[in-house]
């Protein structure tokens, strides 16, 4: 697994931020977060992303988005009772696809990275991004420098 880009680890280079409270029923036999509460959490603030840039109710019936890749890097452990930041930021637009940038912050510290690849299909084919859901994710492109 590669190391993220030290930019990654903090949360000055992601345009959006979400607090998340942990639960209980996130832990696993050690007490920490467990992996499929890392993905859910991740999920969480990606949907949110997403609807902060399509706006729903002005979206095209015959659009529709879907999941092609999630990769997780775990860094360190998270624990409960904690809340953690998810940050988010748009890393790349192409041409009918676009992947979000997170970084999972608890008490200060990374302890997660995603990427996710989100695809948009019109009429079931992937066709090019409309213009004005390209220029909301172009808004919300992630600041590594």
């Amino acid at each position: 697994m590669a190391k993220p880009e030290p930019w990654r680890l903090k949360l000055a280079g992601y345009p959006e931020t979400l607090e998340v409270p942990t639960r209980f029923q996130d832990m696993d036999i050690n007490g920490h977060l467990n992996n499929v509460a890392f993905a859910a959490l991740f999920e969480n603030a990606r949907v949110m992303l997403n609807r902060q840039v399509r706006v729903w109710n002005e979206r095209p019936a015959n659009e529709r988005t879907m999941v092609a890749a999630v990769t997780i890097n775990y860094l360190a452990e998270g624990n409960y009772p904690d809340p953690v930041t998810v940050a988010s930021g748009i890393g790349h637009v192409g041409t009918s696809s676009w992947t979000i940038l997170q970084g999972m912050f608890q008490n200060g510290h990374c302890i997660a990275t995603c990427d996710t690849v989100v695809v948009a299909r019109t009429d079931n084919q992937a066709k090019p991004l409309r213009p004005a859901l390209r220029e909301g994710l172009e808004t919300m492109m992630v600041c590594p420098g």
